[in-house]
This record gives C-alpha cells, sequence and structure tokens, in this order.
C-alpha cells in the first residue's frame, strides 16, 4: 500500500493542478458526475479513501461519508462549500475545507467585466456589428445608457470578493453601499440592513455572499421590482441566490433593466428561459478561471491536504468547523 493518502477527485482539475495533488497523494479515482452519489464512487476505492477534492457546488452528501470509511477529509476547490453537508461532516468528525479568498480579486475582476458588459450592452452591440446591422449610427439604439458614474453600486455580502469589487469599482466615480449579516467596521461605505433596502438605494447590485440555504434566492421578484427599471443586478457568488425565473420575468418586463450571471441554479445551464434574454450577460462559472487564481487555489487545497495528514490544523477550514480543526488534526480513520 502507498504510503500517500488515497483521494478521489470530482471536478475536472487542469493537468497541472491535478500533477501537484499527485506530488502528496495517490488519486485512485475521479466522480464525473457534477451531483454525485454512492453509485459514482470508482469500483475497489471506497475502502480506502480518505480524502476527496472537489467543489462546493458539487458538494458531500451524508450517504457519501458513510460509505466512505476512512474518509476524514473534504476539500472544496473554491469558495463556495453550499451543497456539503456539515451537520453530518461534524458528526462524523470529517473537515471541510474551502479555497477562502484566494480567487476574490479574479472574480472581483470578472463582476466589474459584466457589470460593464451589461450597463454598456457591450454583447449585443458586438452581435449587432457580426450581423452587419451597422448601416449607419443611430443614437440610443439600445436605450439610454446612464453609464457607472455617478451611479450607486450596492454591493450584497462584503466579504473578500465583496472588498475586491469595491477598490476595483470605486475608480469609476460611484457611490458605494452594502448589506451584510454584520455592520463592518473597517469600512465607511453605507450600510444598508436587509436587501430590499438595499436594492432599493442602488442602481447597481452585486451579489456577492456565500450561498447557502438561509439565502437561497434572496435575489426574488421583490428585490428585482424594488431595483427598478434602470437596474441591474450582476450575481457571481452561487447560481441560487437568484431566483432565475423571477429573474427572466423582470427582464421581459422591462423591471429591469439588465443582468449579468456567472453561476446558475443547475451548471452547466440546460434551460431555455434565459438564452432569448438579449438584455442579459451569461458566462460560464468562470470567475475564478485565471491562472494566478487556480495557482492559489491549487497551493491552498495542497497545503489543507499537507496539513490534514501530517496531523497539523488545516488552513482554510469552513467556518462553520472552525472550531474542530484542532481537535480534528491528525485524526485520520484506519
Amino acid at each position: 500500500m502507498s504510503d500517500r493518502p488515497d483521494i478521489l477527485t470530482g471536478f475536472h482539475f487542469t493537468k497541472a493542478t491535478l500533477a501537484s495533488f499527485e506530488e502528496r497523494c495517490r488519486i485512485v479515482g475521479h466522480m464525473d458526475n457534477p451531483t454525485p452519489t454512492v453509485a459514482d464512487i470508482p469500483a475497489g476505492t471506497a475502502a480506502t479513501v480518505q480524502a476527496i477534492v472537489s467543489t462546493g457546488s458539487v458538494g458531500i452528501s451524508a450517504a457519501m461519508m458513510d460509505a466512505l470509511p476512512r474518509l476524514s477529509l473534504f476539500c472544496c476547490y473554491g469558495t463556495g462549500y453550499e451543497r456539503c453537508d456539515l451537520d453530518a461532516a461534524r458528526k462524523r468528525g470529517i473537515m471541510i475545507t474551502h479555497g477562502a479568498d484566494a480567487n476574490a480579486p479574479d472574480v472581483a475582476e470578472l463582476a466589474l467585466g459584466i457589470l460593464l458588459a451589461s450597463t454598456r450592452r457591450l454583447v449585443r452591440a458586438d452581435k449587432m456589428i457580426r450581423r452587419g446591422e451597422w448601416k449607419q449610427r443611430i443614437p440610443n439604439r439600445f436605450g439610454a445608457i446612464a453609464g457607472l458614474t455617478g451611479g450607486k453600486v450596492g454591493i450584497l455580502g462584503l466579504g473578500a470578493i465583496g472588498l475586491e469589487f469595491a477598490k476595483r469599482v470605486a475608480g469609476f466615480g460611484v457611490e458605494i453601499g452594502y448589506c451584510n449579516r454584520n455592520k463592518r467596521g473597517d469600512v465607511d461605505f453605507p450600510y444598508f440592513p436587509d436587501v430590499m433596502k438595499l436594492a432599493t438605494w442602488c442602481d447597481y447590485l452585486i451579489v456577492c455572499l456565500r450561498s447557502d440555504s438561509s439565502n437561497k434566492h434572496i435575489i426574488n421578484a421583490d428585490v428585482l421590482k424594488a431595483l427598478g427599471p434602470r437596474g441591474h443586478v450582476v450575481n457571481i457568488s452561487r447560481g441560487w441566490a437568484v431566483d432565475e425565473k423571477a429573474l427572466a420575468h423582470a427582464l421581459r418586463n422591462n423591471i429591469i433593466e439588465g443582468a449579468a450571471l456567472d453561476v446558475y441554479d443547475e451548471e452547466p445551464y440546460t434551460g431555455t428561459e434565459l438564452l432569448e434574454l438579449d438584455n442579459l450577460v451569461m458566462t460560464p462559472h468562470f470567475g475564478g478561471g485565471t491562472q494566478h487564481a487556480q495557482r492559489r487555489m491549487t497551493d491552498l487545497v495542497c497545503r489543507n491536504l499537507d496539513n490534514h495528514f501530517a496531523g497539523k490544523p488545516v488552513v482554510s477550514p469552513v467556518p462553520e468547523l472552525r472550531d474542530m480543526a484542532a481537535s480534528s488534526a491528525g485524526r485520520l480513520r484506519l
């Protein structure tokens, strides 16, 4: 038997990332299903697997934990961990880690990019030229464009990504406000205690929160109505933070002006309702898909693997299991 721990992967990692994992672990299988079940555990691996490296949008269920008797660690490659059963993990003494703020600058960068694409009609303008429709200059062809300067930007979730976004968008001469579970003492932006108040105040609503069951569809029909007919919403957190049916209705009926999504309720996105909307910008969940972000996230996963299997506390436990980090160090399942 190898002296390296056996692990499973549950995400399509790059060759370089897999090579980093293989320096310290033995990859014994891969689960290709985006919503894996016990049936997706590769044959002959259940008895030896000690860790899984995947993503929070794939997650892990109590049943999966029960089927892997030696499992002691689940590493989320990225910030989110919304589909990880934390109660089951705590009960079974399984540590769950995440990417913390490793990809925050890169996700914030994309958020700014798709906000500009939405507000300045960049995708629609590009398609117009490619279709050969630019016959003459027509003022306000896509409606009156406000531009960011002088606008009000509301950030829902002022964590690592929200702060990085705030630093970038501030250069556009905007007012910034935020809604958080708690008011921060390290910023002087106006604080709004709930999303409705934030949406009513702002022109551009940027969803940066960590999505979990407590805030599923927090961006609903009422919030979109409060945002108003010149409003834009951008979601780079997790798909289920936005009610996609309500969003489609709001975009079709000019309840809001535009939107941009990098994340979706189900991924890959296979629906059709959003595809017909030319006032919606869509990108395929690649906010953290830069080389710099990939290196930082890979390094963090490797540090968590190294520490855990050396009997040391992991570097980035999910906040809900932070109290377990020290006590679970070294408690490997033999």
